[in-house]
């Protein structure tokens, strides 16, 4: 009985280990200084925790077309913010504010806002994971200005 206890106990810490490894915050992946716009049709989603995936189709200037992985907030925040399956779904044209990842050979990057072809734009992030503070997130408190600005 005590070995099955034990046995039960490591494997409910290994689940739990690999759920805190796979939220991160945004510095430990994503590069501040790396802003991109990517506008293409939904291919994929991927509504888990602890963040939503939206894989989308961009096509290059040169006529060459690829898939970029956003990350968005969990799928509970993006419900709350109006993001459900029925808007956004595959074959949807959008556009993708938001940071490339540090490795800018990956095509990922993290969602800041998503805007769709009505123009109704809805904030994609997660408040507290150290995005830049730019003012378009509701629940965060305005950026503040540096001493001598």
């Amino acid at each position: 009985m005590r070995k099955t206890f034990l046995l039960l106990c490591a494997g409910l810490l290994a689940a739990a280990a690999g759920r805190l490894s796979a939220h991160h915050a945004f510095g430990a992946e994503f590069d501040a200084n790396a802003p991109l716009r990517l506008q293409g049709k939904i291919v994929r989603l991927e509504w888990v925790n602890p963040h939503t995936w939206i894989h989308m189709e961009v096509t290059n200037q040169d006529g060459t077309k690829e898939v970029w992985a956003i990350e968005g907030g969990t799928p509970n925040t993006l419900l709350r913010r109006g993001l459900t399956r029925d808007t956004l779904k595959i074959g949807t044209e959008i556009i993708v504010d938001g940071y490339q990842t540090k490795d800018h050979s990956l095509k990922r990057a993290n969602g800041r806002d998503v805007t769709f072809t009505n123009g109704q734009k809805i904030f994609l992030g997660s408040s507290g994971t150290g995005a830049p503070r730019d003012g378009r997130d509701p629940t965060e408190p305005p950026p503040t200005k540096k001493p001598g600005q």
